[in-house]
C-alpha cells in the first residue's frame, strides 16, 4: 500500500515495528532501519544496485529478517519542491516494490539528506574513503529519522 502522505503511512503502520528507510541512488540504495518504538534510525549497508529483481530480493529479505513494518523511501524533490526524473523513478519503484511487499510505504523528502549525511561524517573526521563506503545508508538514516521525528507530533497537530 502506497500512501501518498506521512499521516495516511502512520495510520497504516501496526505498532511496535521498526520501519526501514531507503535513499534510492541509480547505482546503490542506502538502507535504514528503527528500532521497534520507532524512536531512532540506525544506518545498516548500501545496496549496490544490480536490477530491480535482485534489489526487492535482498530487500524483501531484510524487511523478513528484520520484522519490518513500513517503509519511507526518500523523495527526492527539486530545491523549489518540484518532482522531477528523479521522483518519478523512486516513485515508480515503489509500485513495483508494492506488488511484492504489502506493507505500508511512504515517502520524506529527502532534499540536503547527504548534504547532512555529508556533514556529520565530516566532523566526525571520517576519511574519504570511509564517506564514499557509508554516505547512502548514513543519508538514508536522515530520511528515515526525519519521518519518525515527525510522526508523533501529527496527532497533536
Amino acid at each position: 500500500m502506497i500512501c501518498d502522505d506521512i499521516e495516511s503511512f502512520a495510520k497504516a503502520l501496526s505498532p511496535l515495528q521498526p520501519l526501514i528507510g531507503l535513499d534510492l541512488g541509480t547505482k546503490t540504495i542506502g538502507v535504514a532501519v528503527s528500532d521497534g518504538l520507532r524512536l531512532t534510525a540506525t544506518p545498516i549497508e548500501t545496496i549496490k544496485r544490480v536490477k530491480f529483481t535482485a534489489d526487492a530480493a535482498q530487500l524483501t529479505d531484510m524487511i523478513t529478517k528484520r520484522a519490518i513494518g513500513g517503509i519511507i523511501l526518500g523523495l527526492p524533490r527539486n530545491m523549489d519542491g518540484s518532482e522531477g526524473p528523479r521522483c518519478q523513478s523512486t516513485r515508480a519503484f515503489a509500485r513495483n516494490l508494492s506488488r511484492i511487499c504489502d506493507l505500508p510505504i511512504g515517502f520524506w523528502d529527502e532534499r540536503l539528506s547527504t548534504v547532512a549525511a555529508e556533514k556529520a561524517l565530516l566532523e566526525a573526521d571520517t576519511s574519504r574513503k570511509r564517506r564514499a563506503e557509508v554516505i547512502d545508508h548514513v543519508a538514508a538514516s536522515y530520511i528515515l529519522q526525519g519521518a519518525l521525528d515527525r510522526m508523533p507530533h501529527m496527532a497533536k497537530s
